[in-house]
């Protein structure tokens, strides 16, 4: 369907509405209630007969706010990157020492999450350049909350990763049962787990994270960061490598002054 471009609809509408000011008196304060009456009938009748003006000025509207939006991102995001490059608190895994850094906003109970855990796996594994950092952020209830604690707490027994990708591969419903049947299927002394898990460094770690993520604008997981680019939602593995070129090629500009590791 053919459409008016959005400049040209609102310049005939303005211009309309412009052409009416001639119908007020030039001395009085108020317009002519007749003159008003008429400019109302010619406007609604303008918007009856186009009303595609109203859809263009709806998208014009959502796309610039979308821009601001993705604008103050970038801006948050250059500003933290200490926060998300630099938590020692954080789990990594891939190369440790890598030059790309892809850093994952997730929810153990995230379907979501699951559907990109396979690419992220991958994507390490393809790319030797690649280190990643997850940054636990449960939204999904309480369960959500303990197994995200169990997660900070089993890199204390150095099997972080293999209970993270087995959490995210798990198909039935996330309980502590399951939390710690998944536990001891990797190697983890599961009495050593319970007991770490109620460090209250965790629920600190989660908190700073939850504050973070408020600050870059994500609201939902997944959220994939890399440089300056954030991706919400499921990416499979092309994505991710999409992300890593956009990020890679934005950090080459990154100011000497701001943040890095």
């Amino acid at each position: 369907m053919n459409r008016y471009p959005y400049p040209l609809a609102a310049t005939l509408l303005i211009l309309l509405i412009t052409s009416l000011s001639v119908l007020r008196p030039v001395a009085a304060s108020e317009p002519d209630p007749a003159a008003r009456e008429l400019m109302e009938r010619l406007i609604e009748q303008y918007i009856r007969t186009h009303p595609e003006v109203i859809e263009q000025s709806l998208q014009a509207l959502e796309a610039k706010r979308e821009a601001e939006e993705k604008a103050r991102q970038k801006v948050a995001l250059a500003a933290h990157q200490h926060e998300l490059l630099n938590d020692a608190r954080s789990p990594v895994s891939g190369n440790h020492s890598g030059p790309i850094t892809l850093v994952e906003f997730f929810d153990y109970r995230c379907g979501y999450c699951k559907r990109a855990a396979g690419a992220v796996t991958q994507l390490q594994q393809e790319d030797a350049r690649v280190r990643v950092i997850y940054k636990d952020f449960p939204i999904l209830g309480e369960v959500s909350e303990l197994a995200a604690k169990a997660a900070l707490a089993s890199q204390a027994q150095g099997k972080h990763q293999a209970f993270h990708e087995a959490m995210l591969a798990f198909k039935g419903d996330i309980t502590k049962e399951s939390i710690l049947s998944l536990a001891g299927e990797v190697g983890l002394n599961t009495a050593k787990l319970e007991a770490d898990m109620r460090n209250p460094e965790w629920q600190t770690v989660i908190d700073s994270n939850r504050a973070l993520a408020r600050t870059l604008g994500i609201s939902g997981t997944p959220g994939f960061i890399v440089g300056t680019e954030l991706v919400p939602g499921a990416l499979d593995l092309n994505g991710l490598k999409e992300l890593i070129a956009r990020g890679s090629e934005a950090v080459k500009f990154r100011p000497i002054d701001a943040p890095h590791r």
